[in-house]
């Protein structure tokens, strides 16, 4: 990057989001071909979004902001690193976990308070906003974004962060605060840990895989046994071990009381998960707050209230909702209203992502010599291969769903999770032929949305993620549909890049459709679009390096119509 360019930059306070000049602007479009003001925010934005135990910002919650706690496992001697933000930060509370953790759910989560930020070892990348700690999938993403930025040695730190974390904490947490010590999320630990490698000179090479496989391999296991076994189908499943309501945000006791009232105008798909009650008699089952309703009857022209009930939602409703959240898709409506059923799902992104997984460490054991071990992994995928084929794969639909195997049927909710098995290498040519075919049906001006159903949730129609994009682009591109993967990977890139240049930041979704940042969540969750951000920086470095020379592009130009454009479904 030039150094002329870096003089157009502005000063800034410590702590906030850099924000650009844009001076240049007038400049011609043609000017700009390698987006060099994104690129710029992006590679001085690492710097921002970058939390460690040298300041005392890296203990901030935002979502419970009065709190500072750090907590130590139970066992560790306590670092330097600790006892010198002790002195920056006197207000800063030191504590242990009360015992040691050796596997997921073993924590008594609600036993642990104040809730605080877990010690890790490596500085590291936060998605941003209230999101201020490390994550476990955006984590990949933010990765592969430092790699190609030239910030190897903060990406392996924060693989090394996931490694203490496993011994530590049981697994690789949803992100290092105690209130998520019951859950993982989508697991891209082997594909961090390739990443890296492939990053890394011949004789570093070898040293790192064999520090990191056994790491794989535990994280691994987690994913194929107990909880986290869907059913009977030999497929693997999300699962958090806490029950009843999430403790990590205030705001969602106001999220449940909206899921209440829509269960309520909506009998019939509130019936596994809304109990009424007695409040003077209530059942052990009932984990959650009560909801109290005035019930009201309309006749003409006139409306009587006469009386108040009360209601729960069911233990399993809030073993489905957690679960959602180890998927990282919350909220959207593909596994039931609400996500409420999650846990009741094979789905295709996990076994997607557990396929590459049991690749990846074939992979692995063959660059270590282990030939036993990799011929093994290679067996445990064909395996996967096979079971995905029975139960996600839909030949008549040319499309992977989702399989409820407690109702004992596939799902028929069109969702862009689809790509994941081009992604990971587990479909067939002609299973990814027939799923290219279907990109219509969820392409739109800005790129993938996720969905065809506007259920007003962030996870559904018409709003796309960075994660998604890349997953699905690298997919497209993996079967030899190049072209395919250049125009959704222009498409994104320069709506990021427009927006970034009206809005002067970067943000963690956007609407396909608009091609805007402006999001309308009346369906529930929470309803913020967070600055930043993590892994859509990420994944703008990635999806540009990837594009293929266009002559005589024009940077900024208002992309083609989708092909064969459709008009969603809504959600029930």
């Amino acid at each position: 990057m030039a150094g002329t360019r870096r003089s157009r930059m502005p000063t800034w306070a410590p702590g906030l989001l850099v924000v650009l000049s844009m001076a240049a602007s007038a400049a011609p479009q043609e000017s700009l071909p390698d987006y060099w003001d994104v690129r710029t925010y992006i590679s001085l934005n690492w710097d921002v979004l970058t939390r460690s135990l040298d300041t005392c910002k890296v203990l901030a919650d935002p979502k419970v902001p009065e709190r500072s706690v750090l907590y130590l496992p139970k066992d560790l001697p306590e670092p330097v690193s600790v006892q010198q933000l002790r002195q920056k930060c006197p207000q800063v509370q030191v504590r242990r976990l009360p015992s040691a953790i050796n596997g997921p759910g073993q924590a008594e989560v609600r036993a642990i308070d104040p809730p605080g930020l877990l010690f890790l070892e490596h500085p590291y990348v936060v998605p941003g906003g209230m999101f201020n700690e490390m994550y476990g999938w955006d984590s990949y993403f933010i990765i592969r974004g430092l790699l190609r930025d030239g910030r190897r040695e903060l990406a392996e730190g924060m693989v090394r962060n996931f490694f203490f974390e496993l011994e530590n904490y049981g697994g690789v947490l949803n992100a290092n605060r105690t209130y998520y010590l019951t859950r993982s999320q989508p697991p891209f630990l082997s594909s961090m840990v390739l990443a890296v490698h492939d990053s890394l000179g011949e004789e570093e090479k070898r040293a790192w895989l064999t520090e990191a496989l056994p790491y794989v391999v535990r994280d691994y296991e987690m994913w194929v046994r107990g909880e986290h076994l869907a059913g009977d189908t030999g497929l693997s499943r999300y699962f958090d071990f806490g029950e009843g309501p999430v403790p990590e945000l205030d705001t969602h006791a106001r999220y449940y009381r909206d899921v209440v009232m829509y269960f309520l105008k909506n009998p019939e798909a509130g019936k596994p998960y809304l109990r009424k009650v007695d409040p003077e008699k209530r059942e052990a089952a009932d984990t959650g707050p009560l909801f109290t309703v005035q019930v009201c009857e309309q006749t003409v022209g006139t409306t009587s209230c006469t009386s108040m009930e009360s209601f729960t939602l069911t233990e399993d409703y809030y073993k489905g909702d957690r679960s959602m959240r180890e998927s990282g898709f919350d909220v959207s409506f593909h596994n039931g209203p609400f996500n409420a059923s999650t846990h009741h799902y094979a789905s295709v992104d996990l076994n997607s992502l557990l396929y590459k997984t049991e690749t990846d460490l074939e992979r692995i054991s063959t660059l270590l010599g282990r030939t036993a071990e990799a011929r093994t992994w290679k067996e445990r995928a064909a395996r996967r291969r096979q079971l995905v084929d029975r139960y996600l794969w839909d030949a008549e639909r040319g499309m992977y769903f989702d399989y409820d195997f407690v109702a004992g049927k596939r799902s028929t909710y069109e969702y862009a999770t689809t790509f994941y098995p081009l992604w990971a290498g587990l479909a067939s040519p002609e299973q990814a032929r027939a799923v290219a075919g279907k990109l219509s049906r969820f392409e739109q001006p800005g790129g993938v949305a996720m969905s065809r159903q506007e259920s007003h949730t962030q996870w559904d129609y018409p709003y796309g993620w960075a994660p998604i994009q890349l997953l699905t682009v690298e997919g497209l591109r993996r079967y030899g549909y190049g072209e395919d993967g250049d125009r959704l990977s222009r498409k994104f890139i320069e709506m990021v890049a427009e927006n970034f240049r009206r809005d002067k930041t970067i943000r963690e979704k956007y609407n396909m459709v608009t091609r805007s940042t402006q999001v309308d969540i009346t369906g529930g969750g929470y309803k913020e679009n967070v600055a930043g951000f993590g892994w859509t920086n990420g994944v703008f470095l990635e999806l540009q390096h990837g594009l293929q020379p266009e002559p005589a592009r024009r940077v900024g130009r208002k992309p083609p119509p989708p092909r064969r454009e459709q008009r969603p479904a809504s959600a029930p």
